[in-house]
């Protein structure tokens, strides 16, 4: 019988879990040095007891920077099988956790497929799935429902869900009255804000917010606490209501860690770039070093199609200056269900965002690989850039389509190579151009 409830306690009480050495061996640190970090609530270990084949990963800002992917089927796109292929896919790239967003047809048995079979953490959204569970309009619920659903994605093995505990009937009055441009875009902080409206009620999972923390401790779930007053757009980035909600979310994490609950802060989704890093030291703050994990943030409004680029822009300075996780976008943000190859393009840019984070913030060992790269450039090896590439299919078909006439030299430069050149300078060999 286990002698702790959750990652939290054990490490309070200085019980080195099997998770944690785990997460220790993959990140550099000694067991000692990890253990205080987990008992403060800086880095989180989402493990639910029930998710047996879980390969655990540490989040926190000190960490390695991890990537969260969101899947899911919705009434437009209702094919399981095709969201495993993008779980698979996700997967075998390298991401971290998997968020089921699945907001039609018979949702548990996929969600318990991931938390049987899928190594990687899984999160999700249970308001989403109160109303597909009960098949019921949203005013018809009741606060017992929203926590029962919440009771259900615990006991089937999820490692963390997002509850947006932070808005308040307050939250109402202040969205009538600050005029954003693009009002709430968080689609959990939406329904929860239209419950409230239509009810009268206040927000469930912040009135009954103690009752949740028992759940979550008992199957050792992690909470992320979302940002229903996310800005959606660059002109509500770090408005009234934005702050507010992170001011009540630093107090609900306070609450949440005296029941040993870990706790994540989910930040801003669109933000202009000069704003991101201060946003950043406001949320280490006021949650006390909680982990953040933000979805871009995206810093332009304006490039549907791209959005991938527009996030691991903004996803890069939001890592550097403290963000731990990131959740990608993908090309098809603000336009459609991602498919397979907008889930690839959306971990790769993440990835990518998530490694110049980490060389910048000095994670030991983050650059190794971009040395040994340049070192296989030097040598012209096109095998060993292969194996340092973040996309190596990629890069060999480019190669591989534009094949060059020599060898040692790409069809851009030809025998101008500069490194060719100077290898056989410093050689003391005869340069040949033409």
């Amino acid at each position: 019988m286990r002698k702790y409830t959750t990652q939290m306690d054990a490490a309070r009480k200085g019980i080195v879990t099997p998770e944690l050495k785990k997460v220790a061996e993959k990140e550099g640190y000694t067991v000692e040095e990890l253990l205080p970090l987990v008992a403060e609530g800086k880095v989180c270990i989402c493990a639910n007891i029930h998710h047996t084949c879980l390969e655990p990963e540490g989040i926190g800002s000190m960490l390695k920077t991890k990537i969260n992917v969101n899947l899911g089927v919705s009434r437009d796109c209702k094919d399981y099988d095709i969201e495993l292929k993008k779980v698979l896919e996700a997967v075998n790239m390298g991401a971290h956790a998997i968020m089921d967003l699945s907001s039609h047809g018979d949702t548990q048995p996929f969600r318990k497929k991931l938390t049987s079979e899928c190594p990687a953490m899984i999160g999700t959204v249970p308001v989403y799935d109160s109303v597909i569970h009960y098949q019921r309009d949203l005013a018809t619920l009741t606060a017992k429902d929203f926590i029962d659903v919440v009771r259900l994605h615990a006991e089937d093995g999820v490692d963390f869900v997002t509850l947006h505990c932070g808005i308040t009937r307050k939250t109402i009055e202040q969205i009538k009255t600050h005029k954003r441009k693009m009002n709430i875009v968080s689609r959990g902080g939406s329904l929860v804000f239209a419950w409230m409206s239509m009810t009268g009620n206040e927000n469930p999972f912040y009135e009954y917010y103690d009752e949740i923390l028992d759940i979550c401790a008992e199957h050792d779930v992690t909470i992320s606490l979302g940002d229903a007053c996310r800005p959606g757009c660059l002109a509500d980035a770090s408005d009234v209501c934005q702050i507010e909600e992170l001011v009540r979310l630093g107090e609900l994490t306070k609450r949440a860690w005296a029941k040993n609950v870990q706790v994540m802060i989910e930040g801003p989704g669109h933000m202009p770039m000069d704003q991101i890093a201060a946003n950043m030291k406001l949320q280490q703050t006021i949650c006390m070093g909680a982990p953040f994990y933000v979805l871009g943030p995206l810093v332009t409004d304006i490039a549907p199609g791209y959005d991938h680029i527009t996030s691991a822009i903004g996803g890069a300075i939001a890592a550097m200056s403290g963000a731990a996780f990131l959740c990608y976008v993908t090309p098809a943000e603000h336009l459609a269900l991602p498919n397979v190859e907008d889930v690839r393009q959306g971990i790769i840019a993440s990835k990518i965002a998530a490694h110049a984070a980490d060389i910048a913030k000095g994670i030991k060992g983050a650059r190794d690989i971009d040395d040994r790269m340049a070192d296989a450039r030097r040598e012209l090896n096109w095998e060993k850039q292969w194996e340092c590439a973040i996309d190596p299919e990629t890069a060999k078909a480019i190669r591989d389509s534009r094949s060059p006439e020599h060898d040692d030299t790409c069809s851009m430069c030809g025998k101008f190579c500069a490194v060719r050149s100077m290898n056989k300078a410093l050689n003391g060999e005869y340069i040949d151009i033409l």
